[in-house]
């Protein structure tokens, strides 16, 4: 089985979030199962290794490009579009490109011609997997080709969807008549996703909760009703996480290794999280981490407004990372309000992120909605209990008072009364301990997913003809 995976991110080139450590994990599982994938994405400015060979060059939408080949990676050289500073899809000043539309509208022409008859290389995929809006466009592109691999379109997140102003349809080189309601037409304007969604031959999402979901107005995000037209080809497939870099008996970014038959080691992980971040050394109070973006998505602000009566429970929060300003301003100052009991880290730090995971006690994550989420899983694999809102992958991943505790409003009451949930079992060493052991026995791994999306390839697959 031939897969071109096309992604606009992939760990350890270039990363802004959970798609970029999909793109690295989810392919080298594949091949584990004997799976020929290789992982298209644009040749961002530094990131083409020195032996990186030409392996084609070719025009796509009016321009030239070169086909790079490095290793499992085919990377898509446009100067003109990617030899920029800044990150994949924004500015220093993070703004994002104004010619996006073209930049990732040619990644997903270059990947639809790759899976095509006419491809400039011999090795022919026969299936084409796209992830989220940046590759979104290739199905609509597949789906005009004489003879092409499948379609195989994955949602990461269907809130955000590639919208652009019409006027791009030609630059495109998209016919005129895709320009439809039930086509890429979304209120006047283009969009990537809506075109994936409907010229894919199956559409997988990244958890089964979210994959019910978005199919409500709720959580359609405008897309609701293509996707229930679709339902028939819509899958969720639960993301799993890297069992080698997320493991507590081998973790060199924490102080001490334990696993779940050596839970007293964490203690240790825990005093170092208290004496880095400042916080007053009292082990038998319960350590409450967070690590995510400052957005209303990931309920940060209903932390906020919990935190005040969560520290009298009594509790001690610990909080890393980045995002809207009036975010970071109301989290620094409950940091300096209770500094012994609270402390906040703005930016993002990978051997923090890990001290957390393995010093807390419990890990928050108040999400209003959450496609998969990593998080949940990396704590249960670390014994840290997570308290997350019930719903879409963290309903999947997490069974509630039995190896993480779940609340159904976005509320802030909601989140201190799980809390509370919580912490009479955390004051119970053996019904803890027993919590502990099976969160830290569940299988989170690839290997699963990969069965899944295997399955799903080889249900589709077609090879192009020359």
């Amino acid at each position: 089985m031939r897969v071109l995976f096309v992604t606009p991110e992939c760990a350890p080139l270039t990363k802004t979030g959970g798609l970029g450590d999909v793109s690295a994990a989810l392919p080298a599982a594949l091949r584990a199962q004997g799976i020929d994938v290789r992982v298209l994405m644009p040749a961002y400015r530094g990131i083409a290794p020195a032996d990186a060979r030409e392996r084609a060059r070719f025009q796509c939408l009016q321009m030239e490009v070169r086909l790079l080949e490095a290793g499992e990676f085919l990377l898509l050289d446009c100067p003109a579009l990617y030899d920029r500073p800044g990150g994949p899809y924004q500015d220093d000043a993070g703004s994002d490109w104004p010619d996006n539309a073209l930049r990732f509208g040619l990644l997903a022409r270059a990947a639809a011609l790759l899976g095509s008859g006419a491809s400039p290389i011999e090795w022919r995929p026969e299936v084409v997997h796209c992830n989220d809006w940046p590759a979104a466009l290739a199905p609509v592109y597949l789906h005009f080709e004489r003879s092409r691999a499948a379609a195989i379109l994955t949602v990461h997140n269907l809130a955000f969807q590639g919208l652009f102003d019409a006027q791009w349809l030609a630059r495109l080189e998209l016919p005129p008549a895709t320009f439809a309601v039930e086509g890429l037409e979304f209120y006047g304007r283009l969009s990537f996703l809506k075109g994936g969604l409907v010229y894919a031959d199956a559409i997988t999402t990244v958890s089964p909760t979210y994959a019910r979901e978005i199919q409500t107005e709720e959580f359609g995000c405008g897309l609701d009703g293509v996707l229930r037209e679709r339902r028939e080809a819509l899958r969720g497939i639960i993301n799993g996480i890297d069992a080698e870099t997320w493991n507590p008996m081998t973790d060199a970014r924490i102080p001490e290794r334990y696993s779940w038959s050596s839970l007293d080691r964490k203690a240790v992980n825990k005093q170092a999280l208290q004496h880095r971040m400042n916080l007053a050394l009292e082990p038998a109070v319960p350590l409450l981490g967070v690590v995510c973006r400052f957005t209303h998505q990931k309920g940060i602000d209903l932390i906020a407004a919990a935190a005040a009566e969560l520290i009298e429970a009594p509790a001690q929060l610990c909080i890393l990372g980045r995002g809207e300003r009036e975010h970071e301003a109301a989290l620094a100052a409950l940091a300096a309000r209770y500094p012994a009991r609270i402390a906040v880290a703005i930016g993002f730090n990978e051997d923090l992120a890990h001290l957390i995971e393995a010093a807390a006690d419990l890990f928050l994550m108040p999400s209003r909605f959450e496609p998969c989420g990593l998080n949940q899983m990396y704590s249960q694999r670390y014994g840290t209990a997570p308290v997350a809102r019930a719903t879409g992958g963290l309903v999947d991943t997490i069974a509630d008072g039995e190896t993480g505790f779940l609340f159904e409003r976005a509320e802030s009451g909601a989140l201190v009364a799980a809390v509370k949930r919580a912490l009479l079992v955390y004051g119970d060493a053996r019904r803890w301990r027993e919590l502990q052991r099976r969160a830290m026995t569940r299988d989170f791994s690839w290997s699963v997913p990969a069965r899944q999306y295997a399955d799903l390839y080889a249900r589709h697959a077609r090879t192009p003809a020359p």
